[in-house]
This record gives C-alpha cells, sequence and structure tokens, in this order.
C-alpha cells in the first residue's frame, strides 16, 4: 500500500546523528539545537525556538498571551484538536469559523461576525499550506486588536503573496507555530517550532520550555547555575531530533522546487480527466503553498467511500481529513453556534490522495479507475 505521505531523508542526515550518539549529548539544549533555532530565526527573521511539538508551542503560546476563562478564542472548526485544547486548557472559551465555500480554510466573513469585545485571540490556520487573505485578516486584527495566532502546522516553505511582497507564513502574526512531525514536508520525527514577534516574550518563553527554570540563560553563560524561576513545562525537543532535522532545513530548498513542480504535474494530469466527480484543491491567486499535501472534494459522501475502497484495491492510501471539532463527541455538548455547513461538507467528501515524490507512478490512472461513475 502506497501512503498518504513518506519522509524525506537530507544528504548529512546520518552524519549529524551519528555525531550526537557519538559525543553523547543527546538532550536539548545542543549545538544542533542552537543549529535549527539560528537557521529559523534567519529564516523568518523573528526569534524561534525548537520545541518537541507543534502542540507544545501553542500551548506556550496560549500561556505567554495570558489566557483566562472568560476570554475568547476563535479558532477554525476544521483542523486537529491540539489546536483547540491549548487554549481549552487555559479556560477560554472556543468559538468556531466555518471553512469557506470553496476551500477548508477559515471563512474570513463568518470569523469577523464571531468577533466581540471578549476576542482575546484568533487562531488561522493555513490548510495544506495555503495563505488567508492576509490583508484582511491583518485590517481586522487592527481594528479589534486581538492576538493573532498563525497555526502554521503545514506550511513550512509557504507563502502568502500580494501582488508585489511575498511574505512567509509565519511572520504576520504575534506567535506563529510550526510543525516539524513525521507526517510533514520537513520532519523531525517528532518536533515543532515557537516564532515571537515582539522579544518582550523571549525569556518568559524560554522559562516554559525548560521546565520553568533560568537553563537557557545558564547554557549561555549568563548566569552562574539556574534554578526555578516561574511556571513551565517540558517542550525541549532531544538533539536526535535536531539533528535530524537540520539536515532536512539544508536541503529544504530543493526539495521544496522537486515537490511543488510535482504537485503542479499531477494537478494538470488530473485536471484533464473528463467528466471528473471531484473538485481539485482551489487554488487563490496569493497563495504560494508548499505542496504539503493533494486532495480531490467529491461531490457526495457517497462518491467518496466508493472513491476510497477503489484507490485501496489499487494499492493506494486514500483518507478523510479532519473531523469538525464543534460537533465532535467531546465538545458537541458545549456547542451554541450554528450550523457549519462548509466545515461538514469537506469533512464529509475531502479525500487525501497520496503525494510524496518518490511514489507518484500510477496515481493518475488509479484515480481515474477508483473515480469512474
Amino acid at each position: 500500500m502506497i501512503p498518504i505521505h513518506s519522509p524525506f531523508h537530507g544528504v548529512n542526515e546520518e552524519k549529524y546523528v551519528l555525531d550526537v550518539l557519538r559525543n553523547g549529548e543527546t538532550s536539548g539544549g545542543g549545538k544542533y539545537t542552537r543549529s535549527v533555532e539560528k537557521h529559523l530565526s534567519e529564516l523568518y527573521h523573528r526569534s524561534t525556538f525548537l520545541v518537541n511539538s507543534c502542540t507544545a508551542a501553542l500551548e506556550i503560546t496560549a500561556h505567554v498571551m495570558n489566557i483566562q476563562a472568560g476570554d475568547e478564542v476563535i479558532l477554525p472548526t476544521y483542523t486537529f484538536p491540539s489546536t483547540a485544547n491549548a487554549f481549552l486548557l487555559r479556560g477560554a472559551t472556543l468559538r468556531f469559523v466555518d471553512c469557506s465555500a470553496e476551500h477548508p480554510n477559515m471563512d474570513l466573513d463568518h470569523l469577523e461576525s464571531l468577533i466581540t469585545p471578549k476576542t482575546k485571540a484568533v487562531v488561522a490556520l493555513y490548510y495544506g499550506g495555503v495563505a488567508l487573505d492576509m490583508e484582511r485578516l491583518l485590517t481586522l486584527k487592527n481594528k479589534h486588536q486581538f492576538f493573532l495566532v498563525e497555526e502554521a502546522a503545514q506550511s513550512f516553505g509557504a507563502y502568502y503573496f500580494n501582488g508585489e511582497e511575498r511574505n512567509l507564513l509565519g511572520t504576520f502574526g504575534d506567535f506563529a507555530v510550526i510543525s516539524f512531525h513525521a507526517t510533514k514536508n520537513i520532519s523531525a520525527g517528532e518536533g515543532g517550532a515557537l516564532i515571537i514577534k515582539d522579544e518582550y516574550y523571549r525569556q518568559q518563553v524560554e522559562r516554559l520550555i525548560e521546565k520553568g527554570t533560568n537553563r537557557s540563560g545558564f547554557l549561555r553563560g549568563e548566569v552562574p547555575f539556574y534554578e526555578w524561576t516561574g511556571i513551565g513545562s517540558s517542550y525541549v525537543n532531544s538533539e536526535l531530533n535536531a539533528a535530524y532535522l537540520l539536515s532536512q532545513l539544508e536541503d529544504a530548498d530543493l526539495y521544496f522546487q522537486i515537490r511543488c513542480e510535482r504537485w503542479k504535474k499531477l494537478y494538470e494530469a488530473l485536471s484533464e480527466i473528463p467528466d471528473r466527480n471531484f473538485e481539485l484543491p482551489y487554488l487563490y491567486s496569493f497563495a504560494e503553498h508548499n505542496a504539503h499535501l493533494f486532495y480531490l472534494t467529491f461531490h457526495n459522501k457517497n462518491s467518496a467511500e466508493i472513491f476510497m475502497s477503489g484507490m485501496k484495491n489499487c494499492g493506494f492510501q486514500a483518507v478523510r481529513h479532519y473531523r469538525c471539532l464543534h460537533s465532535s463527541t467531546y465538545f458537541a455538548p458545549n456547542y451554541t453556534g450554528k450550523h457549519l455547513e462548509n466545515a461538514h461538507r469537506f469533512e464529509k467528501v475531502l479525500v487525501r490522495i497520496p503525494f510524496n515524490i518518490e511514489n507518484q507512478g500510477g496515481i493518475v490512472e488509479s484515480v481515474l479507475k477508483s473515480s469512474s461513475k
């Protein structure tokens, strides 16, 4: 069975990992952690911290923003539970946004309707590495003065283009979170990053990451010993993960170029299938995506189920993606908002198909066979 994704391997991967094993410095905070953070900080032109998951980055963000009971956080319903849990753990009231009609990203009209004086933060998810209309989103932020958190888990290497400037996703909000999970284009196996705009938060973030201590300052030689200085948790990533990640970051530009070229070829090939019972991913003129995933949107649930079964018979994995958070087993009893029509449609008819640059042979033929009416 050809899977949805397969891991990328950097040229120096074994060399770096073996170096960690030989020097014995396997815990976090060593030279590979520092190299990764330096690489990311130079890329985003902001302070960036390597942590053990994107979930951890979200939890740190919620803490630094001092989210409390009574604060409202607006977020998409079509996302992974970590996006919600980070804020729910702090006592926030969650307001869920519907998807847009044409794309799984959130509907900015619906978002605007949910903003109240209690809105403390808006979490902007970029599904498949596809940007939102950032100019409009920033206009709303400036008008209503909320924190903007970029949930850029899938978006490393993706851009927003306004016709004049091309800016990385992760450089627009007060905070941004990136995932380097094994399912992402660039991976640490397990890992994530937190990007902060305001240096005011640096010391607090470092303390939170290092279990409530000033260990980061100790490692830089700023203090003679480290001690408990506040609340924190164990968000550090290991040197092994950092070494694995650094090699991929070094080779990312070429990998993304190849990946995006092959994504485009697959899109063009599938667009030539006559009388399709599915839609291809919607392409916004302002979004330069990173070819994170490939999905098809079927005209109804039954067609999607027949297609997934057919793809399995052809030896290709094909799966649905997120379930709506607002109607989940956990949250549904507490949801009092309106029916989120577009999100419910995507959870029923959106199907992800394999997209990895090593195993694209036969995918077009299998889609054609599996989607035939």
